[in-house]
């Protein structure tokens, strides 16, 4: 591969169609060859210029790989490729029963372990939120592919609301499993 992978976008560079639909199987598969093809140890007696080369590359080639896996930084990267950049930072939902119903995970994740099974309670709460999170994943393809572009980036705000509340769940039953083990 040439210095040219840097001038095609990240779908371009994994064979997929520009869609917020991918398929994960096939971007790790050319993930794996693209790395066994470029990978720095590859060109450890290579000239300084080949060496650099692998680097970037190799760098281009994680950062699409890591955009294309996360729901919420492929679907901000759709927007880039529509000229719409967006920055969660500065922004949040407005929609007052979303926030609302946010405010009551949070608490209730604040409580869980007083709950009489919190290990239960957290999978109840994993499995409504990958039913959430899938129906907001269907809402910004609609959008987005309407073009409806202040449509999908609400979508997204709430994505990164889900996708932040997925790690709380996660870390929250790691820990108590750690202290079940103890």
């Amino acid at each position: 591969m040439s210095k040219d992978i840097f001038s095609s976008n990240f779908f371009e560079l994994f064979k997929l169609p520009v869609s917020y639909d991918v398929d994960l199987n096939q971007v790790q598969r050319i993930y794996m060859a693209l790395q066994k093809q470029l990978h720095p140890d590859k060109f450890a007696n290579g000239s300084d210029q080949e060496k650099r080369l692998s680097m970037q590359q190799t760098s281009w080639i994680n950062e699409a790989q890591a955009t294309l896996k996360d729901p919420v930084l492929r679907a901000i990267y759709l927007l880039k490729l529509k000229g719409t950049d967006v920055n969660l930072e500065n922004e949040t939902t407005m929609d007052a029963a979303f926030l609302m119903q946010q405010l009551e995970t949070r608490e209730r994740l604040e409580n869980i372990k007083n709950e009489d099974d919190p290990l239960d309670a957290l999978d109840a709460m994993a499995k409504e939120l990958k039913s959430s999170t899938s129906e907001m994943m269907q809402g910004f393809t609609q959008s987005y592919e309407a073009d409806q572009i202040d449509d999908a980036r609400e979508w997204i705000r709430k994505l990164q609301f889900m996708q932040k509340a997925k790690k709380e769940i996660n870390t929250l039953t790691a820990d108590i499993e750690d202290e079940l083990m103890s």
